[in-house]
């Protein structure tokens, strides 16, 4: 007897994951795009030190909903998966770039400008990958009998290449966000000033996205368009987080622009889930579709019911720990 609805509950588990990676990682990535435009080596070697103790950590989150994903809806990686490889090879393959030059910068010296070439382009690539793949899910995939009939380059359109530099921009937004409330002086006015021209670019991309999107989706066109409802307060909600986030660098505020900017980011992926709710592979596979056995959900979630816990724990310990300014010469490394 099926007491509950553990594709509901899995659903939202695996969201949960992936706003938290988002918003998590999303810092970090966009570090290493503003990473070139840094006024001096000095500055990026404290621009990394921000992240360095927590990078490790919030990737946990894709790993939770990757894994999760696999576990409990087994058909979507089965149909999304093929049509999206190389996007996928794309990101996995920056965050790899990333992740190495986090380790081997701080110990080179005569290599070093590699390092930073290697840490920028990897977060940019896995920035622009993720937003790629976020675009190909809004437009849809080409199914017959569940099985994918598209190409390997479907997932590439200019629609999608928009969504690309949509994403590295609002990363990049996040990151100048973050670096305003961990650093100070020098580094810290930087941030300031270019928080509002990505602020700009990042609603100029929202709203060229805002205008594209039904003509791509006509299920989101029907969903938005056809009667004025509840769901409208969620774009209402991010603007007013757009506000919020120029007020607070027009002010001077330190930690307000990154909670504004992480506003923005929830509001907007909240309207991504309620445009597509409840089909997991547009157009015609719904959760339920595509859910693994009650009793297989059932065993995998008594066993996340416990992992969950504790990365909220670590996770909040570790920023706790690592909370405050970070200053030129000092850091994790």
């Amino acid at each position: 007897m099926e007491l509950f609805d553990l594709a509901l509950i899995w659903a939202f588990i695996i969201g949960f994951g992936i706003i938290m990676y988002v918003l998590m990682d999303g810092f970090d990535l966009g570090i290493g795009i503003l990473f070139p435009f840094a006024p001096k080596e000095e500055d990026r070697d404290t621009m990394m030190n921000t992240v360095a103790p927590v990078w490790d950590g919030n990737e946990t989150w894709l790993v939770l909903g990757g894994a999760g994903l696999l576990a409990a809806f087994p058909l979507v990686y089965s149909t999304i998966l093929p049509a999206l490889y190389i996007g996928v090879f794309l990101l996995l393959a920056g965050l790899i770039f990333r992740g190495v030059a986090f380790e081997f910068r701080f110990k080179a010296r005569t290599s070093r400008y590699l390092w930073n070439w290697a840490f920028a382009g990897g977060s940019t690539v896995a920035s622009f990958a993720q937003g790629a793949v976020v675009g190909a899910y809004i437009q849809g995939f080409e199914i017959t009998n569940r099985v994918y009939t598209g190409g390997a380059l479907d997932w590439l359109t200019p629609f999608t290449v928009l969504t690309g530099f949509g994403l590295m921009a609002g990363y990049a937004l996040l990151g100048s966000t973050w670096l305003i409330m961990k650093t100070e002086g020098r580094l810290q006015d930087w941030a300031y000033r270019i928080t509002i021209p990505l602020l700009l670019g990042v609603l100029v991309v929202f709203a060229m996205i805002s205008v594209w999107t039904p003509f791509v989706d006509e299920m989101v066109k029907d969903r938005w368009f056809s009667n004025l409802s509840i769901i409208w307060i969620l774009p209402v909600l991010a603007l007013l987080c757009a506000f919020q986030i120029f007020r607070s660098v027009r002010n001077r505020f330190e930690g307000m622009p990154f909670v504004a900017t992480v506003g923005l980011f929830i509001f907007t992926y909240l309207g991504l889930i309620v445009s597509r709710w409840p089909y997991v592979v547009p157009p015609e596979i719904t959760l339920w579709d595509a859910s693994s056995a009650y009793g297989s959900q059932l065993f995998l979630l008594l066993g996340l019911l416990f992992v969950i816990p504790i990365v909220l724990v670590y996770t909040a310990w570790t920023y706790w720990v690592f909370r405050g300014k970070v200053r030129a010469g000092e850091g994790y490394h």
